[in-house]
């Protein structure tokens, strides 16, 4: 056996995703030397990632938890001494969709096996807290902590893998949907004011990955390889245009909106108005001024190996 993995899955996992991650140590085991170790906080996270040496580190569990592992990783000057792997346990799993990481936990631990180290690149505020996936402002952080509140209410309600936490950030948009907030906000890309005060804005997204509340493409060109930070604002403040904004969201195409700026860049900086923010489905705030600037390269990862097709490209 070769490649040894270290196996870190939340300790307040349900029995659903307790018999999932069972189906990928069935096919991981035979071919490598596996520890398993739950945390259900970061003083526990600390301790197992103090004793990983060399291992991969496989993060059984969804964004939040990748977020766990990243931070606690980057906060101890570690991040990119260890390849990470994930198996995607958590209901959303936006990274792992952006990824090509098949959602099929048997799948995903092949991935583990078979797949390639990919450099990705990693979103840091000025506090030098992370972002692994997206961040957002505005109405999507009301969703997303309107959201969340759902998710815990229907997290316990469900059967098997059908669990109704999922339908937690739905509820949320749907909510924030008839009652927004709308900001004043001055919003910099690699120091040039794309947007100031004058202006009401809905939303402000930066993102390294596509997707947000399990696969609402948010900034949808975002790759997490590319070296550059994708930024969405939408000024749709009005009833009608949040409506047609809400409708091009959900089909991808709400770029192309005259409301909405699409930008690149590698720093973006929020001032106004006090405003909430999620980071990869962690609500803070509120906040009146908020910088993030791309670490390129920031990690490795096992990720599917190219199709031939792909290779050739």
């Amino acid at each position: 056996m070769n490649d040894p993995l270290l196996v870190i899955t939340n300790s307040d996992a349900g029995t659903a995703d307790e018999e999932s991650l069972e189906l990928a140590l069935e096919i991981l085991r035979p071919h490598r030397s596996i520890e398993v170790e739950a945390t259900s906080e970061p003083g526990e996270l600390d301790g197992v990632l103090h004793r990983a040496g060399s291992r991969t580190i496989v993060v059984a569990g969804g964004d939040g938890s990748l977020h766990a592992v990243v931070s606690a990783l980057h906060r101890r000057h570690e991040l990119g001494k260890n390849t990470l792997g994930l198996l995607p346990l958590g209901t959303g799993n936006d990274f792992a969709r952006g990824l090509g990481i098949p959602l099929d936990i048997e799948d995903a631990a092949r991935v583990i096996l078979d797949g390639r180290p990919r450099e990705l690149d990693l979103i840091v505020d000025e506090l030098g807290q992370v972002v692994v996936n997206n961040v957002h402002v505005g109405a999507g952080a009301a969703a997303s902590r309107r959201g969340a509140r759902w998710k815990e209410r229907l997290g316990s309600l469900g059967v098997g893998r059908l669990n109704l936490g999922k339908l937690g950030y739905p509820i949320g948009a749907a909510i924030t949907a008839v009652n927004p907030p709308v900001l004043r906000l001055r919003i910099e890309v690699d120091g040039d004011v794309v947007c100031d005060v004058d202006t009401p804005v809905l939303q402000v997204a930066v993102g390294n990955g596509s997707s947000v509340g399990g696969g609402t493409e948010l900034t949808p060109d975002a790759e997490a390889d590319d070296g550059r930070l994708d930024v969405m604002i939408s000024r749709a403040v009005g009833p009608i245009a949040r409506l047609a904004y809400a409708v091009h969201l959900g089909r991808g195409s709400h770029r192309e909106q005259d409301e909405v700026d699409y930008l690149r860049g590698s720093q973006v900086t929020v001032t106004g108005e006090e405003f909430w923010i999620s980071a990869d489905g962690e609500i803070s705030g509120p906040e009146q001024r908020r910088s993030w600037r791309l670490l390129p390269a920031a990690y490795s990862m096992l990720l599917p190996r190219p199709s031939r097709g792909e290779q050739t490209r």
